[in-house]
């Protein structure tokens, strides 16, 4: 239940266009659902904002499907993240209104109440073109959660000139997510330049010696830029859902 609606019964009430006693009927939803592979959390976003966001991964379209459903069905927006292209197929078919990004494999069904805005903008720099996929889904999940989001894309470290290029934008951030594989050098680079938050996502992108993304992780933890948080790998989610909490803070 979003706080938005919350806070309409709440004005009726107020108002007297409602009374107690209807109030308490619309607000008499349990605060989550069982189903036969899941209890959907329907307080989430009551407590936190967002309703709950859906990991595709490991899950079946079917179960995907329902979930998104029963969420929808409160209102709620929906969010889903690592979808299969099967899994995206079928919420297309069943949810006509659903916003479908491949490259990020995201799915996207804006709810009754839109998300309190967020303080400024989310600015998600890419040090390489195959980082996109990371990059998209932090995108996708921080504009889901009410930010404005900004993409500077291509600037990594072995053309150094292209991200200075892009200063201005980067100083004008309330957030920067860097995300970064290879040698992961990235985030310093930009946590040198700005005062505020950077929060580092090391990729599975790179060679060998890369260590599918354990090299570049390692490199943003001993980060000589003082206060670069550091997400896991590949983890584009996680770092939009922490910008998110920044900026509405």
């Amino acid at each position: 239940m979003m706080r938005g609606r919350v806070r309409d019964l709440l004005a009726q009430v107020a108002d007297g266009s409602l009374s107690v006693a209807q109030a308490i009927d619309a607000l008499a939803f349990e605060p989550f659902e069982t189903l036969t592979h899941a209890t959907v959390d329907h307080h989430r976003a009551l407590r936190q904002g967002y309703p709950e966001v859906i990991f595709g991964a490991g899950k079946t379209p079917p179960q995907i499907v329902e979930i998104a459903e029963r969420i929808l069905a409160r209102g709620e927006g929906v969010l889903a993240t690592r979808l299969s292209p099967e899994a995206a197929e079928a919420l297309r078919f069943a949810i006509p209104a659903v916003e479908i990004n491949e490259l990020a494999r995201t799915a996207y069904v804006p709810g009754e109440y839109p998300p309190d805005a967020g303080r400024g903008t989310v600015c998600i720099v890419t040090a390489g073109t195959s980082d996109l996929p990371v990059a998209e889904e932090a995108a996708v999940t921080a504009a889901a959660l009410g930010n404005a989001v900004a993409r500077i894309t291509d600037v990594g470290v072995a053309g150094l000139h292209r991200l200075l290029a892009r200063r201005e934008e980067l100083l004008s951030a309330a957030v920067v997510i860097v995300v970064a594989g290879m040698d992961g050098a990235l985030p310093s680079v930009v946590g040198g330049l700005v005062a505020g938050p950077v929060i580092a996502v090391p990729t599975s992108v790179g060679y060998g010696a890369a260590f599918g993304g354990i090299a570049p992780l390692l490199t943003m933890l001993n980060s000589c830029a003082a206060g670069v948080t550091v997400v896991n790998i590949d983890n584009g989610f996680g770092a939009a859902v922490a910008a998110s909490r920044i900026t509405h803070d």
